[in-house]
C-alpha cells in the first residue's frame, strides 16, 4: 500500500487583474480602480500587433495583452483618428488588462477609451523581454496544478526531503530532530506541492499550519519562535522523498543502492528512498546520509556503482589469481605504540 497521501491536482480558474498589483512585475495602475476586478483566465500573453493592424480573426482578448515598443511605437506613427479606431478595435473585445512596457504611458484620450469599456491599463518599467518573462513566470505559478501532500517537508543540507508515512510513524519527530541538528523545516502535516516548469515541484506549507507541529504527547509547538528564524524555510523544491514504513522481515530492502527508485507527482519523477524503520534507529543520522548522498550523486559520484565496480573487478582477479584473499586496506602496518 502506497505511504504517500495526496489530494487530486487542483487548478485555479482565474485571478483578477488587482493580484499583478502584488505580483513580481512591479505594475502601477493608469486607470485608477477601473479593471481592477477583471478575471483573468489564461496562463498565456498575448501581443496585439495584429489586431491593432485590423486583423482580429485569431486575437486572443481573453489573455493579458502586452504593448512593448512595437505596438506603442506603431500607434504613435498613426494620426490621432487612426490611432483611437485601432485602439478602439481592440477595446471592442472584453480584454481583462492591458500592460504597458518601458514605463509607456498611453495618450489621455485612449486611456479614457479603455475606462469607458472597463479595461485596466498598467504599466512597468521593465523592458518587454523582462516583463514578458517575470509576467510569464507568475501566471504560471498561479494557473498551475497544485496538491496537498501528508507528510513533514524539511530542507537537508540543501535538499528538499519530504518524508512520507502513515499517521503515528515519526514524521514530525524526525523532523523536529532535524530541526534541533541545524536544518530548516519548511511545512509539517500538510505539505502544498506546486508543478513549476515541466520537471520541478515546489513545496510549501498552507497559511493555517505554517510552522506549527503537533507533536503527539506533547501537542503542538511554533518551530520558529521556539528555535528562531533560520530553523525555517517558506519553500524548497521537492528533490527527495523518503517513505517511512516499519520494518518488515519478510521483505526485501535495497541493498545495493544500484536499484533508483522514483515517484511520480503530477507528472514529475521524484527520486524515492524506502526506509524501514524500527526501535533504536537513528532514522536523523540516517536521513543527513540520504541527503549527503543525493549530493554526491548530483555531482557525479555514486558510491553503489563504485563500490560494484570494485566488486566486479575483485571477482576477475580472484578467477585470474590461485588461493587469492582478502588485501588489506594498507599494505604495511607502521608502528602504532599508543
Amino acid at each position: 500500500m502506497p505511504s504517500l497521501r495526496a489530494s487530486p491536482p487542483v487548478f485555479k480558474e482565474s485571478i483578477t487583474v488587482r493580484e499583478l498589483l502584488t505580483g513580481p512585475v512591479h505594475v502601477r495602475a493608469l486607470t485608477g480602480e477601473v479593471g481592477l476586478d477583471n478575471s483573468i483566465t489564461d496562463k498565456s500573453l498575448h501581443r496585439p500587433q495584429l489586431a491593432l493592424a485590423g486583423y482580429t480573426e485569431f486575437f486572443t482578448y481573453y489573455r493579458v495583452q502586452l504593448f512593448g515598443n512595437t505596438e506603442f511605437f506603431y500607434l504613435k506613427s498613426l494620426s490621432p483618428e487612426r490611432r483611437a479606431e485601432a485602439f478602439a478595435r481592440i477595446c471592442s473585445f472584453n480584454v481583462p488588462v492591458i500592460v504597458c512596457a518601458n514605463d509607456h504611458v498611453l495618450e489621455p484620450d485612449l486611456l479614457q477609451l479603455a475606462e469607458e469599456k472597463g479595461i485596466a491599463v498598467l504599466a512597468t518599467p521593465f523592458d518587454t523581454t523582462k516583463t514578458i518573462y517575470l509576467l510569464s513566470e507568475y501566471l504560471d505559478d498561479q494557473f498551475t496544478a497544485q496538491i496537498s501532500v501528508h507528510g513533514s517537508f524539511v530542507d537537508v543540507y540543501g535538499v528538499g526531503m519530504l518524508f512520507t508515512g502513515s499517521s503515528g510513524i515519526g514524521k514530525s519527530e524526525i523532523a523536529l530532530d532535524l530541526v534541533e541538528r541545524g536544518h530548516r523545516l519548511v511545512a509539517d502535516d500538510i505539505v502544498v506541492l506546486t508543478k513549476k516548469r515541466e520537471s520541478i515541484l515546489m513545496g510549501t506549507g498552507t497559511s493555517l499550519v505554517k510552522h506549527f507541529m503537533e507533536i503527539r504527547g506533547l501537542g503542538v509547538i511554533d518551530v520558529r519562535e521556539m528555535f528562531g528564524i533560520r530553523s525555517i524555510r517558506f519553500q524548497k523544491r521537492c528533490e527527495l522523498i523518503v517513505e517511512l514504513e516499519v520494518y518488515d522481515e519478510k521483505r526485501e530492502y535495497n541493498r545495493t543502492g544500484l536499484d533508483e527508485s522514483t515517484m511520480d507527482l503530477m507528472g514529475v519523477e521524484i527520486p524515492s528512498v524506502k526506509l524501514p524503520i524500527f526501535p533504536g534507529k537513528n532514522v536523523t543520522v540516517i536521513s543527513e546520509t540520504i541527503a549527503l548522498n543525493y549530493l554526491l550523486r548530483t555531482y557525479g559520484y555514486n558510491a553503489s556503482k563504485v563500490f560494484s565496480d570494485r566488486l566486479q573487478e575483485e571477482i576477475q582477479r580472484r578467477r585470474n589469481t590461485k588461493g587469492s584473499v582478502d588485501q588489506r586496506t594498507v599494505t604495511y602496518f607502521q608502528s602504532d605504540d599508543e
